[in-house]
């Protein structure tokens, strides 16, 4: 099988990352076949740039699509592997939801209640991780995980960053809070369920048209059609109001989509062919 990449042409934006070259991949959301073709894309053009080339995956790697754990070994190879000089790895809501299942705690009921629901697309994943180990997995937990995915995957899961900082961008899976410092903001650990808000806000960030102190922040976490919607944007996959979006919606839209960023431009990487009646959105 085939699957199309699409490469934009660049398109100038103030991105200053110090002379690295930085490829960052949106939402996947168990898209395994569009991120293989994505990722296969970008260790071409990275062999092309010269200094340093780094990935950095924005989060939402697993649930709704056919093969999350496809995706999340894929997510876990390394760098050389994948042609680059150093690879981070955020942490997004739908793994958040994962995470507090497996771990437990005061938010792990309500987090596997809203994994599991049909929004949220994590029943497919516990099936898949089912299927694998050759039982069927009444809840998710440690084991499972460690026996489905294996140890490396379980690692890299629990290694992951709330937000990655380079130059005078700043890597984060839903955005910042305009009206929060942005340090507090981004230091609150993900075993706060939606208190991490640096991994669910849509609202108030994608309609706050007077930047963020410098920073540019580029996300994934709202897909296009919700994007839309709140920002009033016909393409969320331009760099306006110091905000760039890459999140495709993968599973819902059929598109995985991701960016090459350089000093003072960028240009977007799509992979996959669009799903001719596309699901609504959910983030």
């Amino acid at each position: 099988m085939t699957v199309p990449l699409e490469v934009s042409a660049w398109k100038p934006a103030p991105f200053a990352l110090g002379g690295e070259t930085v490829f960052a991949v949106g939402d996947v959301h168990g898209c395994a076949v569009e991120l293989k073709a994505l990722l296969d894309g970008i260790a071409g053009l990275a062999k092309e740039q010269g200094g340093k080339r780094r990935l950095i995956y924005l989060g939402d790697m697993i649930n709704r699509g056919p093969d999350s754990i496809g995706v999340l070994e894929l997510w876990a190879e390394g760098e050389e592997a994948r042609g680059v000089d150093h690879i981070d790895r955020v942490m997004g809501n739908h793994e958040i939801m994962m995470m507090l299942t497996v771990v437990g705690g005061p938010h792990a009921h309500k987090a596997e209640t809203m994994w599991l629901s049909k929004r949220m697309g994590g029943q497919k994943l516990l099936d898949q991780m089912a299927a694998r180990t050759g039982h069927a997995a009444v809840r998710a937990d440690q084991g499972l995980l460690k026996a489905a995915l294996g140890e490396n995957v379980v690692h890299r899961l629990q290694a992951m960053r709330s937000h990655i900082r380079l130059g005078n961008a700043l890597f984060v899976h839903g955005g910042l809070d305009p009206h929060a410092d942005p340090d507090e903001f981004l230091a609150r650990p993900w075993l706060t369920f939606t208190e991490a808000r640096w991994a669910w806000i849509n609202h108030g960030f994608l309609d706050w048209k007077q930047g963020f102190g410098g920073t540019l922040v580029v996300h994934g976490h709202t897909p296009p059609d919700m994007h839309k919607a709140i920002s009033g944007m016909d393409d969320p996959h331009l760099f306006e109001g110091d905000r760039l979006g890459l999140d495709g919606g993968s599973a819902r839209t059929g598109i995985v989509t991701a960016a090459e960023i350089q000093d003072g431009r960028y240009r977007i990487l799509k992979a996959g062919t669009p799903f001719e009646n596309p699901e609504p959105s959910g983030a």
